[in-house]
This record gives C-alpha cells, structure tokens and sequence, in this order.
C-alpha cells in the first residue's frame, strides 16, 4: 500500500464543554482549560477538536459530534440554572448512531447520581444512609429519624457545587426547630421551623427524583479525599480542607478563615492513599459495577469518588465513607491524570 496516498486511520474525538457563542467561535485546543487533555491525546495519535455546547446551538453541535469517532464531555448537571435535560437527549442520539460517548448520561444516571450512595450502602464505603422517594415519605420518616441519630445530610439526587447540600440539626431547647446550613459557598447557618425546611425541599424530587440522607461525619474538618480514576483504575487524588457544612468562623463566610483550603494533588503512587487505592481498585469499584450493572467498558474516561474520613477502626487506621461521585465533569485533575484519560479512550476507541 501506498501509505503515503492512503494514510492510516486516525481517531478523532469531540471535547465537549458548556460556554457561549463567542467560546464557541474563539475555542481552540491551546486556550482550552482542557489543554493537557488534548496534548495527551494528540500524544497516542488521537486527534481532538473543542467543541462548545448550548440549547441556542445544540443542532450545529449535534453535527459536530456526528463526525467524530467519540465525545469526552465536561458538562455540569446545573450550570448558572442550566441543566442537561436537552444534551442528555443529544448524546444519547449521537451514542446510537455509532459514536462512542464518555461518560453516557445513562451511566451518569446509575454512578454520577447521589442515589449511588443508597444502592451501594452495603459496601465498604458506605454510612447510615436512607433515601425518600416521595415527600410525603420524607415527610413521615426523616423527622424520626433526625431525631432518634443526630445531625444529618440531605442531598438532591443530581447537582453539582453544594447545590441541594444541606446539614441538619434538631435544636435540643427548641420544639420543631432545625439548624440547617447548605453545602454552597459562603452558606449562613439558619434556624427554620421543620416544617419549612422540609417543604423548602420538596421542589428536589421534581429535579432528581429522591432525596439521600447520610449520617454527617464528625472528622469533616480532617478534609475530603478525592479519589480520580480512569475506568477501573486510580489515576490519582486531591485532598482539601473543605468548609461545605462547617459553620464559618466570627470573622464571617467571606473572610479568609471561611475559604477552602488548596486541593493538593497527588498520584496514584502517593503512599499515604495505597489502602485507599487498593480497595477501590479491588473492591469498591468492582462491587459497585456489580450493583449497578456497569461493565468496565462504560465506565468514564475520568470520575471521581469523594470521600469523608469515617471513625478510626480498632487497630487505629483510617476508615473512608463516600459522600458522592462525580462523572459527568470531573475537572481538576492531576497532572498524571491526561495521560490516563489518553490511555484509557484509546484502549475504547
């Protein structure tokens, strides 16, 4: 054959993201935040093109993606109060007709939702955890509940950001009254009357569907260990002093001591985080594919796994409760992590 006439086939790969009109006109790989993204891909012979997404333009952007060998998507569930309710659609569309998709809304919907927290309850990363389906299941059990366990979390099924977050707390000297803080930033403790809270509520199951509630994990403050993995694989970890559902200090939530602290990166070799390593890459990913009938192959090409510090176990060591998993835009990411996602699409393309 004349190679020179008749080249061999490259794939070519659409990175999806959310922006308007003028990201969507000015968008190249080199001022795209997903640049280390692209340069791992070109680097195992994958060719990949920024592609913007909004409902304004969704049909040039389906045509787009048409001629691609695969979509890698960085799309937030809420976004400035825009949801996926019409790309999920879209990709499902361009997903039957050939084009290999990561992550599949439809496996956001098993895995990237806080529902997983209450199917995979019984594994060894899971708490206390209950989930409503109806308010009026809400309504009847979470009170007791709250009651009877101490201080709870309560998450909306789908969202992003401490969205739909919140921590509650019965106050002991008041009747019916609850303290509730919500995960998002700069969030001021508030004393509401429980039924308001509850009612304040009641618009997530229009959105998500249920309502999870967790038992809240008294070593918060020791951080969130942010697990990164690559399809079945760990392709490294953040960990982050977080302020989501901690009270902030006198200083008030604007001030420095309320911020965040850096979320320092590490990869997937960082001795401090092998037990964690080993029991998702052994375990907890291969019993949560189990439960919710995902196959290797369908897993994303980047997603998370958060994690709070659980009590310590008898000999003293660290035990690790999920808090959620994130699939659909899992961005930062170590600097290892590009060369995992180049890995992992080739290996599916």
């Amino acid at each position: 054959m004349d190679t020179e006439r008749h080249p061999s086939h490259q794939h070519t790969v659409a990175i999806l993201s959310r922006g308007d009109a003028v990201a969507r006109r000015d968008a190249t790989a080199q001022n795209s935040r997903f640049v280390r993204v692209f340069e791992a891909l070109a680097a195992v012979g994958i060719e990949a093109r920024p592609v913007i997404y909004d409902e304004s333009f969704a049909g040039e952007v389906r045509d787009q993606l048409l001629a691609t060998s695969g979509v890698l998507v960085w799309v937030d569930p809420i976004h400035q109060g825009k949801t996926r309710a019409e790309l999920d659609p879209l990709l499902r569309d361009v997903a039957a007709r050939g084009s290999w998709v990561s992550a599949h809304p439809d496996v956001i919907l098993k895995m990237g939702v806080k529902d997983v927290l209450f199917r995979t309850r019984h594994l060894g990363w899971g708490a206390d955890t209950h989930r409503y389906d109806t308010a009026a299941s809400f309504r009847a059990e979470f009170p007791s509940r709250l009651l009877a366990h101490g201080p709870r979390v309560l998450k909306q099924n789908r969202g992003n950001g401490g969205q739909g977050i919140w921590k509650v707390e019965a106050l002991s000297n008041a009747d019916a009254m609850v303290r509730v803080l919500h995960a998002q930033r700069g969030s001021q403790p508030e004393d509401v009357p429980l039924d308001v809270f509850l009612a304040r509520c009641e618009p997530y199951f229009g959105w998500g569907g249920c309502i999870i509630d967790q038992a809240f994990q008294p070593r918060l403050p020791d951080g969130m260990i942010r697990c990164y993995m690559s399809g079945s694989k760990v392709a490294g970890f953040g960990h982050q002093l977080i302020k989501a559902l901690i009270a902030p200090p006198p200083e008030g939530a604007d001030s420095p001591e309320a911020q965040p602290g850096p979320r320092v990166m590490h990869g997937p070799d960082a001795p401090q985080f092998q037990v964690l390593r080993r029991m998702m890459e052994d375990e907890w990913t291969p019993g949560m594919m189990k439960t919710l009938d995902i196959d290797d192959g369908s897993l994303p090409v980047i997603w998370d796994a958060d994690f709070l510090y659980g009590p310590k176990d008898a000999a003293g060591a660290d035990t690790y409760v999920l808090c959620e998993i994130n699939a659909s835009s899992c961005f930062a990411i170590p600097e290892e992590a590009p060369a995992a996602i180049a890995r992992t699409a080739k290996h599916r393309l």
